[in-house]
């Protein structure tokens, strides 16, 4: 949010420097984020100064140019080349002097330097006004005033303004500070600490009147709930023209820009007091009447934009008598706004509920600044206020009478909060003793009522701005930003207690596993949990669910909670292939959600994602693609870092998978992982092949609990290696083969591996050779020959009875 220093001084007469007051309003809680500098003519017109042109003469070389002598009171004149049709001799006209910076109509910054123009010199420029800024025209130059006195600045002349700028980063909870004299208000407290006693400005409004009653609009509130005030007014015989400079550049120095005298004084309202406003041509409403209701959904309605929209039934609608012409709070209509050939107007200020001010916002993605206010909270006194000043505004800017009362629709008055603080509370919280007196001389300066003071504490009336502050704790943290965070004391001693944890904690077991995949090369990503319902689509996996949906979503794309990890890891996958980085490793903790018949339900998860190659390009490493093995040996590692045996696997039956694997371990599964299916990664638009897993990570917490680490003294006596390379089915797994031997030497085999794999021409058909090794190992002597071969034996009598194995 934008505050124009100018602007706040007519709140609050303050002198002091503007980094000055950008410090304070931070320290109140209102961080200036950056401070500008705002001129209300692009260079300040620096440079340029009333000239006399003495003499004007056809330039010798060129036709169109003219040749002038220019008394800018200076010693001597100078000699200016001048290509204007209109520019003569005794005019008085501004003139750009050597090294001044002018701007082109883009914004881009160019200097007067002497030059030669066809041969004659030419020491500044004789400007046109869109050439300085101060309007379209390039007819020819400005003719200025006779009576002017050369040398003059023109900025003293223009009157042009400069300001600064405070960008506040506002936070959603201060909606009491969404404008000038919101600013202005903390700013009067903040001083106050500090000593300094400032009164606070408010415009009067005390010369209202009605000058006659014959535009009157009859107001009918159908929907009380969502629109607990409105009031309105109607002018008659305004002149809507250009505005005058004053508020042209106050709405600019903060980013709006002009339009007309109408329209640019409910903006000057809405920041300068809060209230959001709308002007109607009163000519367009229908029935001189004014309805607030909601209308039958699917409602066609086209709003200021020229986009055609279908309302919700939940949507407020400001109607006339036949038909919507503003969606309350957000936008207007396009055929009831006011144009150039409006003469009558009617004023709505009014206060619609915030929560519904705020789904209709996002319902129909608009974001304008009266939503923004009304989404946040409004002070519904200051409606009938605010009408007054811009009715009053109106009529000194752009004519016209008042002719109505101020309709106030109020049936049922707010409340203000009632807050009782207690002294132990509040120097409980702050950590530090604050005198009564001070605390009760801040809750005053912030404009909250004291009912009554006891030995334990103060009576509170809070005030209907002060939509935020409604608990105890909230008033204490209005104190505290008042008295400064910079004030409390801080001690020497640091007290801290050491909880007893588990190492089983599920942010410890996450932090174990993330540092092992980051040190084989993983990065962690943090997908949105939110997602489209269009992903669900391409899997059968959750069909036996329903999308767990947002009430008031963001966007299309952001409606439903994600019933899988993978879609947001491809999109994370996606985005970072199509900007040439080809070979990623991702992981991800993180939840599901899914609806069922039963209640939802949440699962935790921990998703691996590869693609491209294994190790990052190498002159030392020949580089291999990330394969299927690659990921399972990813995963076996991982459930092997957790003290998890690796389990018996069985195939996947999950169509994300074009081929996978599931792994389960006392009838869980923990894990689920392969290759993408490639109908699912066109979708993505990803053209490579991509591995995933996914982790059970609920249930793996479980059983890693139950696992019991176990130490044994190193053997000291050496391993011995054999290898048998085996003929085999092409049927038959490794695996089969891992737990046939484990199975037959039970006591000295202590690991086997599979080294080779060869299928080719010169094996029997439907045959393919294992080139295994097996390691064996005695842990109280060293193993004999003999021993050895008999081991030896017995393997190659289990694979050859068993598995139809031969040596080759």
């Amino acid at each position: 949010m934008k505050i124009s220093y100018n602007w706040l001084k007519q709140f609050i007469h303050l002198d002091w420097e503007a980094d000055k007051t950008a410090e304070l309003l931070t320290d109140l809680g209102l961080e200036v984020e950056s401070v500008e500098t705002f001129e209300s003519v692009k260079g300040g017109l620096k440079g340029i100064v009333v000239g006399h042109v003495l003499e004007c003469e056809q330039h010798p070389n060129a036709d169109r140019l003219k040749l002038t002598k220019v008394d800018i009171g200076a010693a001597e004149p100078l000699q200016i080349v001048c290509g204007a049709p209109n520019v003569a001799a005794g005019q008085k006209v501004p003139v750009a002097t050597i090294g001044t910076t002018l701007y082109d109509d883009k914004g881009e910054a160019w200097q007067i330097k002497k030059g030669k123009i066809r041969g004659e010199e030419s020491f500044g420029m004789i400007c046109a006004e869109d050439e300085l800024g101060l309007g379209k025209s390039h007819d020819g130059i400005m003719v200025l005033d006779e009576s002017l006195e050369p040398g003059t600045l023109c900025a003293e002349l223009f009157k042009v303004e400069n300001d600064v700028v405070f960008e506040i980063g506002l936070t959603p909870n201060r909606a009491d500070a969404m404008s000038h004299h919101g600013v202005a208000r903390d700013l009067k407290a903040g001083l106050l600490q500090k000593e300094i006693s400032q009164e606070l400005i408010t415009p009067s409004v005390s010369s209202f009147h009605v000058d006659n009653r014959t535009l009157r609009m009859e107001v009918d509130v159908k929907d009380k709930e969502l629109c607990p005030r409105y009031c309105g007014i109607s002018i008659s015989g305004v002149k809507v023209q250009e505005s005058p400079d004053w508020i042209k550049n106050r709405l600019k120095a903060i980013g709006i820009t002009p339009k007309n005298n109408i329209v640019d004084i409910t903006n000057y309202v809405i920041h300068e007091l809060g209230q959001p406003l709308h002007a109607f041509d009163a000519n367009k409403i229908s029935g001189n009447k004014v309805v607030v209701k909601t209308l039958e959904k699917g409602t066609k309605f086209t709003t200021l934009d020229e986009v055609e929209r279908e309302l919700h039934e939940d949507d407020l609608m400001i109607c006339d008598a036949d038909k919507p012409l503003c969606i309350a709070g957000v936008l207007g209509g396009e055929n009831s706004g006011v144009t150039e050939n409006t003469t009558n107007i009617f004023l709505e200020s009014a206060y619609f509920n915030p929560v519904s001010v705020r789904k209709t916002a996002k319902r129909h993605n608009l974001n304008t600044d009266a939503s923004f206010r009304f989404e946040r909270g409004i002070d519904i006194n200051n409606t009938r206020y605010a009408l007054l000043r811009a009715a009053l505004l109106i009529k000194e800017v752009a004519g016209g009478t008042i002719s109505s009362d101020a309709e106030d629709f109020y049936p049922k008055k707010f409340e203000d909060f009632q807050v009782f603080l207690t002294f132990e509370k509040v120097n409980s919280l702050i950590g530090q003793n604050i005198p009564t007196d001070t605390i009760k001389s801040i809750l005053s300066s912030l404009e909250i009522k004291i009912n009554n003071v006891t030995e334990t504490g103060i009576g509170l009336t809070i005030p209907s701005y002060r939509v935020d502050v409604q608990r105890e704790v909230d008033v204490i943290e209005e104190i505290l930003r008042v008295y400064g965070y910079n004030n409390i004391a801080f001690t020497q001693k640091l007290n801290a207690s050491i909880a007893s944890t588990s190492k089983f904690e599920d942010h410890k077991l996450q932090n174990v596993v993330g540092n092992q995949l980051a040190a084989l090369g993983f990065y962690e990503i943090l997908a949105n949990s939110l997602t489209t319902p269009k992903y669900m689509e391409l899997s059968n996996d959750n069909k036996s669910t329903f999308d767990v949906t947002m009430l008031n979503p963001l966007s299309n794309d952001l409606s439903v909670m994600r019933q899988s990890m993978l879609f947001s890891g491809l999109e994370a996958l996606s985005y970072n292939i199509n900007r040439r980085s080809g070979s990623l490793k991702f992981f991800e903790f993180g939840k599901t959600y899914h609806n069922y018949e039963s209640g939802r339900i949440e699962n935790k998860h921990l998703s691996i994602l590869i693609t491209g190659d294994q190790h990052s390009e190498s002159w030392r490493l020949k580089n291999e693609k990330s394969d299927f093995f690659f990921l399972k040996g990813i995963i076996n590692i991982t459930l092997e870092r957790l003290g998890l045996d690796i389990p018996k696997s069985e195939p996947v039956t999950s169509d994300v998978f074009s081929e996978g694997l599931n792994y389960k371990l006392k009838k869980k599964k923990i894990v689920s992982f392969g290759i993408v299916n490639k109908r699912i990664l066109k979708h993505f638009d990803i053209k490579q092949e991509v591995l995933y897993a996914d982790f059970e990570w609920d249930a793996i917490i479980e059983l890693a609990k139950e696992q019991h680490v176990s130490f044994s003294e190193i053997s000291k006596f050496p391993e011995v290696k054999r290898d048998l390379a085996l003929l085999v089915d092409k049927s038959t797994s490794f695996e089969e083969i891992y737990n046939l031997a484990k199975n037959s030497e039970k006591s000295l085999l202590k690991d086997v591996n599979l080294f080779d794999v060869y299928e080719g021409d010169k094996l029997p058909e439907g045959k393919k050779s294992y080139a295994v090794s097996f390691t064996l190992q005695d842990e109280k002597k060293t193993l004999t020959d003999k021993q050895i071969d008999k081991v030896m034996r017995k393997l190659q009598g289990s694979f050859e009875h068993q598995l139809g194995a031969t040596l080759r």
